[in-house]
């Protein structure tokens, strides 16, 4: 994130800001450490520039007003904000500072295993923490109308927390409805009804918006590019061809009741989030709920497990093997360092000692950072995707960073930072690569990840679990 030379973040409500936890461009989320509350939290910062409009100004100034009042356990907490402005005399960087809890368990969707998802068990467990922080979010006549998997996190106790409110709308205030006008969101995600002209009701695209996460949750797969006949799979769904086809043909009974029920076309027919409470399936008898942290993560990951991913992402230990060093950088703090966490391997081998990860995609290799970064941005070109010609050197860890940017197989754009970092241990000497998300599906960027580190220049120097 390019920043005023000369100037530095300021502390907002006591946090000092850290090292940078995912995004890029004009906005970031940093870590953030309270030394006196020996807490921890995370912190999105947008730059305010001189290419900043008022109406941008007016959304993110809707969006910590309205997150601000959201309290509830499964939406992401909101802890302060702050705003500075340009004067030519301030010594801070000029930003809007938003303060939230820190998600610690990171991305649900980096945990899940694309084309594979996670058993229906498991689904229930999430899709219920969903919609009973989308319940609070309507009690409070606010509609998100962004949900999607890279805006569902996860706490350190591994709860589900709704995130993003950037593109929120209150629909309801003293009692009086109004339906809404604005086109937004992802095409993979969106209702149908957005592709109309007319007014519509907020409630029920947020109900949609559920269904699709859903669908993700048990497929690892979006089930369609968009809600239009312009997509084969919602052509074939708008006909029910697509229900004997995989992998709608290995669904029945309550769960694709309930599928259907959300992903009713018609707003009006389509249930409603008291209706989906309700529904046989969301209260069938699990024992998911009383899982310890370290049988809910094991659980969570199973397919990571099964295709050799969890195997790449920490090839030198076992989950129970971690311990930090006494210098963690503050996440041992705030409940980041916890048994689900652990248990995730959020916490990597680096060559500084253990370090906070919350991105699975990662892995190492035999080869220096330089050697490896060159590889990597070779085969992304061949991919297709653009590659930042810059190479970003971090003194501090000896590291070095590209930038990327393309699309997914929905045509969504998928972009972030590849990072390597110098590895030693056990006489072995090399890289340890970390892919860090800015945008998309994580469920695309696992994808990505997994096919750079299968490519056939990059795979002869991956280390593996022996």
């Amino acid at each position: 994130m390019p920043v005023p030379a000369n100037r530095r973040y300021p502390p907002i409500s006591g946090y000092e800001l850290g090292s940078v936890i995912a995004g890029g461009g004009f906005s970031c989320v940093f870590r953030a450490t309270n030394a006196e509350l020996r807490a921890s939290a995370a912190c999105k910062v947008v730059l305010i520039t001189p290419q900043t409009t008022p109406q941008q100004r007016k959304e993110l100034e809707k969006e910590i007003k309205v997150h601000s009042i959201l309290k509830n356990e499964n939406v992401l907490e909101f802890l302060a904000a702050s705003v500075v402005e340009e004067n030519g005399k301030t010594k801070w960087i000029p930003a809007y500072y938003m303060l939230m809890e820190l998600a610690a368990g990171g991305d649900l969707f980096d945990k899940i295993a694309p084309e594979v998802g996670i058993d229906h068990d498991m689904a229930q467990h999430y899709f219920n923490e969903l919609v009973s922080g989308l319940s609070f979010v309507h009690s409070q006549g606010i509609c998100h109308r962004d949900l999607k998997p890279e805006n569902l996190l996860l706490s350190g106790a591994g709860v589900l927390k709704i995130a993003d409110f950037g593109l929120c709308a209150v629909w309801r205030h003293k009692g009086q409805e109004r339906k809404l006008a604005e086109r937004c969101g992802s095409l993979p995600y969106v209702a149908p009804e957005l592709s109309l002209p007319d007014a519509y009701r907020a409630e029920p695209v947020d109900v949609w918006g559920a269904g699709v996460v859903l669908f993700t949750l048990l497929f690892g797969s979006t089930p369609w590019d968009e809600p239009t006949t312009h997509s084969p799979e919602f052509a074939a769904f708008l006909s029910g061809k697509i229900l004997s086809q995989d992998p709608w043909n290995r669904i029945s009974g309550d769960v694709r009741d309930l599928l259907l029920g959300l992903l009713t076309v018609d707003p009006s027919r389509r249930l409603t989030l008291q209706q989906v409470r309700a529904h046989p399936w969301c209260n069938r008898a699990s024992q998911v709920p009383q899982l310890g942290p370290t049988a809910l993560a094991q659980r969570l990951t199973r397919g990571l497990q099964m295709n050799g991913d969890m195997d790449l992402a920490e090839p030198s230990m076992q989950a129970e093997d971690v311990d930090m060093d006494e210098d963690d950088g503050g996440f041992s703090m705030g409940g980041a360092k916890s048994q689900f966490t652990q248990s995730l391997m959020l916490f990597s081998q680096t060559q500084s000692g253990m370090k906070y990860t919350p991105n699975l995609t990662r892995f190492y290799a035999s080869i220096s950072p330089a050697q490896l970064l060159t590889l990597i941005a070779q085969y992304l070109m061949v991919l297709g995707h653009h590659v930042s010609e810059d190479v970003h050197e971090d003194k501090r860890t000896s590291g070095v960073s590209i930038m990327l940017k393309g699309k997914d197989v929905r045509g969504l754009v998928i972009a972030g930072w590849v990072e390597a970092e110098e590895f030693s241990r056990d006489g072995l000497r090399g890289s340890r690569c970390v892919f860090r998300r800015d945008k998309g599906n994580p469920l695309s960027w696992r994808t990505l990840w997994k096919s750079v580190v299968n490519c056939p220049t990059v795979e002869p120097h991956v280390l593996k679990r022996r």
